[in-house]
């Protein structure tokens, strides 16, 4: 106000003495705050006797009161600031905080004002020291209940400040700070987060993200099947009708379900507050408050393993809550619930993505159809990645994005979350690289047909079949050591154009009861959302047998055999499992493997073969000579690869090529390593 008001009697505020503030949230935070103020004033004169009293122990009162007495707001009870702020409040349409609150949680009039006089310190830290004072304990510069229930016992008309009290912390609006202290002595403050709303301004912690209406997706801008789109316009309508209460979409990390949230609250006129917490944490109690000041839809982001259920937090506030949760795990409910299931994006769908991703980002990409055949990703994934391929490809200086850009932007995310579990495996050269028996090789190739088309396999299925496939591929390599089984996926990878990450057991296998479970589902989860081929080298320490149940440790080995069979089964990713001992891995989940190809010992001439493609072009050991170590040692192609580094690195030492006497050194040091005596003679 730049000008005094006008006197306005006490009884009636319909003179509408605050009708200078411009309708905002911080006009009706700030009258709120004066009204707070006066009864604080009020009450303190009645503690010391008189105003010259108050003003000679606390003088910064006196500034306020001249303030209000300015505004001539002074000597109004509680009933007068009460009529007052709803009448100013009818002539403001906007959303106001502290109104919002008070419809959503049923409160009196009054209690808003209980509840600024417990936040005065936030924006006025002397108040502390006045509390402090009139308080039995000392060094508490918040209110206690105690002072708090006292300063407002004769206000309430319909119920007690007592209960008044509790009513606001059960809401989450005000929060014990020393919850073990004796419940007079125990002192309370509003949440920092929802103080910062109230007074229109936005400060919230790392686990909230508020994201206002005019920032959030419409339903237009989504690209989903026919079926979902039309199930969606009719959410609103049922929402406001109050048939539903909490939302759920289930789907894979990066496909879209906070996006699917985020346009329904656009219809419905809200913004988006995005919650991370755990489910035990304290913040959960002040969530729905501060959602209802914000006029936003809580989105609370849930990540469950298998077999776990939760209780959905009771949040309270007003409207509906949205809930995200993976293919796992589920909901205790008591309320009203929808669920959607987002699945992954089609051929289709997931152009159209591609083709949004890059028009946004005003890029031109010539193999758009390689890029939506090779990588398939969750819609809110191929947003991210496409504008980190931008940047790949700027680095070479280039407008136009290409295949290699879009998979070297998706290493970045498959850093972050596959590599605590997996390492990425260099992967180079093709089928020719792979020196095998023919049968092998064809396998392996029809491994390599499975892989492309996995996406498309259903599409021409019969009936039977059809909903018995999914896109997933999982594939046993099975032989001794050193016949090839890791080289095959590095190559496999190679030829589809993936990225092979290989599984780290010994930062999966847990001790602990569950953790090795929740180990794979992070492995196994990131390795479908980022499209990569995981591969679990000597997989039979964990694909083991069942066995009868003796004892405790028995019981939970048996609960994660069965886990993994379950979680096999629904596996929509590329899985290569390595195994040099068949016969110790349990029948069912060799019946759940696609393809089984079996790895043997070289022969003879798959010996030669190898020798050959390991040896450098420049070699001087003469050609019957090779062929006389591949008829009469027997090694597995692991062991010819490690003798001819070896052979390598004697030719360096000696700066010549590599020759038949540092050839058959290194044989004879790969028999002696395992214990064998090698069967050429000795050279003369």
């Amino acid at each position: 106000m730049n000008q005094k008001p006008n006197p306005a009697p006490a009884t009636n505020p319909s003179n509408r003495v605050f009708a200078g503030l411009s309708p905002s949230p911080q006009s009706h935070f700030q009258l709120c705050f004066y009204g707070a103020v006066s009864r604080v004033i009020e009450q303190v004169t009645i503690s010391l006797g008189s105003l010259p009293a108050v003003f000679e122990q606390w003088s910064f009162l006196e500034g306020y009161y001249q303030e209000l007495e300015w505004r001539n707001l002074c000597g109004l009870n509680q009933s007068w600031w009460v009529a007052a702020l709803q009448d100013w409040e009818t002539n403001c349409a906007m959303h106001l905080p502290l109104r919002a609150l008070r419809e959503a949680y049923a409160l009196e009039p009054e209690a808003v004002l209980m509840l600024m006089s417990i936040g005065l310190i936030e924006e006025d830290a002397r108040f502390g020291l006045l509390y402090d004072s009139l308080q039995i304990s000392n060094a508490q510069h918040r209110p206690s209940l105690g002072l708090i229930e006292s300063w407002w016992r004769d206000v309430f008309p319909n119920s007690s400040s007592r209960e008044m009290l509790r009513q606001l912390i059960n809401t989450g609006l005000v929060q014990v700070t020393n919850p073990d202290a004796p419940r007079l002595e125990r002192t309370v403050s509003v949440p920092n987060a929802l103080w910062d709303a109230l007074r229109g301004e936005l400060a919230l912690g790392e686990h909230l993200q508020y994201r206002a209406p005019e920032n959030l997706e419409c339903f237009t801008d989504l690209i989903l099947p026919q079926n979902l789109e039309q199930q969606l316009l009719q959410v609103p309508s049922l929402i406001q009708s109050g048939q539903i209460e909490v939302l759920i979409v289930r789907g894979a990390k990066h496909s879209g379900r906070a996006t699917l949230l985020r346009a329904i609250a656009h219809e419905l006129g809200q913004g988006t507050l995005e919650v991370k917490l755990p489910a035990n944490h304290e913040a959960w109690r002040s969530v729905g408050a501060l959602a209802t000041a914000l006029n936003a839809l809580a989105i609370l982001r849930l990540e469950l393993n298998p077999g776990e259920q939760t209780e959905l937090p009771n949040i309270g506030g007003h409207g509906i809550i949205g809930v995200t949760l993976g293919k796992h795990g589920g909901l205790n409910l008591k309320q009203a619930s929808l669920t959607f299931k987002l699945e992954p994006p089609n051929p289709t769908e997931r152009q159209l993505h591609w083709q949004y991703a890059f028009k946004k980002l005003q890029l031109e990409t010539p193999e758009l159809p390689q890029i939506t055949e090779r990588f398939r990703l969750g819609r809110a994934l191929i947003s991210q990645v496409a504008t980190l391929a931008r940047s790949q490809a700027a680095l070479e200086g280039r407008q136009k994005v290409k295949t290699h850009d879009v998979r070297q932007a998706l290493q970045s995310f498959n850093r972050a979350s596959l590599e605590p579990l997996a390492s990425l495996i260099p992967a180079s050269g093709g089928w020719e690289r792979l020196a095998a028996n023919p049968q092998t090789l064809e396998e392996l190739r029809a491994l390599e047909r499975r892989c492309r088309h996995r996406e498309r396999l259903r599409d021409v299925l019969g009936a039977a079949l059809e909903h018995q496939v999914n896109a997933g591929v999982r594939a046993l390599l099975s032989g001794p050591s050193g016949t090839g089984k890791t080289l095959a996926a590095k190559l496999l990878a190679h030829q589809l154009g993936m990225d092979l990450y290989r599984l780290d057991l010994s930062s999966v296998i847990n001790k602990y009861i569950g953790e090795t479970e929740k180990n794979l589902e992070r492995a196994l989860s990131a390795a479908e959302e980022l499209d990569v081929i995981l591969l679990i080298d000597e997989g039979d320490s964990l694909l083991t047998n069942r066995t009868n149940v003796s004892n405790a440790n028995d019981r939970y080995a048996n609960l994660e055999t069965n886990y993994l069979l379950q979680r096999l089964e629904n596996f929509e990713g590329i899985l290569l499992i390595t195994t040099n001992a068949s016969d110790r891995i349990d029948n069912a989940f060799q019946r759940r493997m696609d393809v089984v190809i079996e790895f043997r010992t070289p022969d003879t001439n798959e010996r030669l073969e190898i020798w050959r493609l390991h040896l450098p072009e420049q070699h001087a050991v003469p050609e019957q000579h090779l062929e006389t170590i591949a008829i009469r040692c027997p090694i597995s192609g692991g062991q010819i690869r490690n003798a001819a580094l070896h052979a390598s690195l004697l030719a360096l030492e000696q700066n010549s090529l590599l020759n038949a006497d540092q050839l058959e050194a290194a044989v004879r040091l790969e028999y002696r390593k395992a214990g064998q005596v090698c069967p050429l003679p000795p050279r003369v």
